[in-house]
């Protein structure tokens, strides 16, 4: 059973249905969600959900009384009460779904469904992903593997990807060296992607978009943009296979923030800006490159000290990614925004601007109170492999 949690709204949705909570109920539900199958007595609820505060004992029991009836109508919750111990949050595993829907083990339904999401995918909608996950009991079909992990990356879910026991974590670990190349220190970051490119702890396809694509802008950010060149080489011949033509508008995206970096001509970096208008973003409309273009074109605007016109962009770009629904890409592009800002500090006030953005982004999603978790796994985990 998937489920969303609207952390600005207050809101779960499931199985197709949308339940508005209260602050305090939404607080307690996500607590106990996070922590599925585990007992926990009201004083520990109490201490986990009113920290600081004053509440009773009954303040507990009132709020999982309201989070029943709210939750009744979504058969694969169900809030225990375990006598002598306290409360606990049981969420239905598939196998009690394959019984409601027969659908979920017929083989042509699943692949037209992992169809679907592979067109989402491509096209950068991330928004269709997660409205196809979220419909998943209801509509019948069992969610493939790469998708169950990948979901949780494109709604920028990094506290799911750091303590989940779902998946192992060795499937998890490409996700979280891309978060702590969006989170932490530049050259710590590429220290990680080398590693795990060098010891060949990725599955191929993973190994292969670290080596040709995600690297580059790391190399960037960590100041090493020549060396981020000098791999781009090895990216085009890669790239000019059949298998890889939707990477195509990315590289050349890439490419163009990383002359731009290198402070390349004008002349040169037109010619690039044309070809990714003409050839690349009309023959694959993707959202997500789309809006990656709008912000690096912004940033050559910002270059050559157009303020107005390059806050137009970024604005434009940011707006897109943010529709795209892909969080990553949008805090990666923010992130571009901000070390770019530092190169060509011409105004002051665009660079403050995206600077608190970026924070805002960091503290909405929860990203800013996991670095340090990350950071320890991601030590931790690569010292030891």
């Amino acid at each position: 059973m998937y489920i969303e949690l609207n952390e600005n709204e207050f809101k779960i949705t499931a199985e197709g249905l949308t339940i508005e909570l209260l602050p305090k109920e939404f607080a307690l539900f996500e607590f106990l969600y996070r922590n599925k199958g585990q007992t926990f007595s009201r004083e520990q609820l109490l201490d986990k959900v009113w920290p600081l505060e004053y509440p009773v004992e009954r303040t507990v029991d009132d709020h999982i009384y309201r989070l029943r009836k709210k939750l009744v109508s979504l058969e694969g919750l169900a809030l225990k009460t375990v006598r002598g111990l306290g409360y606990s949050l049981l969420v239905r595993n598939m196998d009690s779904a394959v019984e409601v829907n027969p659908t979920t083990r017929d083989p042509e339904l699943n692949q037209r469904i992992r169809d679907v999401f592979g067109k989402y995918h491509t096209y950068g909608q991330g928004r269709s992903m997660l409205t196809l996950a979220r419909q998943q009991d209801v509509l019948g079909y069992e969610l493939a593997p790469f998708y169950s992990i990948y979901i949780h990356f494109v709604e920028g879910d990094l506290e799911w990807l750091l303590y989940t026991e779902e998946v192992p974590l060795a499937e998890r670990i490409y996700y979280l060296v891309l978060c702590h190349a969006l989170l932490g220190e530049p050259e710590r970051s590429l220290r990680y992607c080398e590693q795990v490119l060098e010891q060949q702890l990725l599955p191929p396809d993973q190994h292969m978009e670290m080596k040709i694509l995600n690297i580059l802008d790391v190399y960037a950010l960590a100041g090493q943009v020549d060396k981020a060149l000098e791999r781009l080489q090895l990216t085009n011949t890669i790239i000019a296979e059949p298998d890889y033509e939707n990477f195509v508008p990315s590289v050349a995206i890439t490419e163009m923030f990383l002359h731009l970096v290198k402070g390349t001509e004008d002349s040169e970096i037109a010619l690039m800006a044309e070809k990714i208008e003409d050839e690349c973003l009309t023959t694959k409309p993707f959202l997500r490159e789309i809006g990656s273009y709008k912000v690096v074109k912004g940033l050559w605007e910002l270059r050559n000290g157009e303020g107005r016109e390059a806050e137009k962009l970024l604005d434009e770009g940011l707006h897109v990614l943010d529709r795209s629904g892909f969080i990553p890409l949008r805090m990666y592009s923010l992130l571009r925004i901000r070390y770019f800002s530092h190169l060509f500090p011409k105004d002051g006030a665009l660079l403050k601007k995206y600077r608190v953005l970026y924070e805002k982004e960091q503290e909405r999603f929860g990203f800013r109170k996991l670095i340090g978790p990350l950071e320890a796994m991601m030590r931790k985990t690569l010292n030891a492999l």
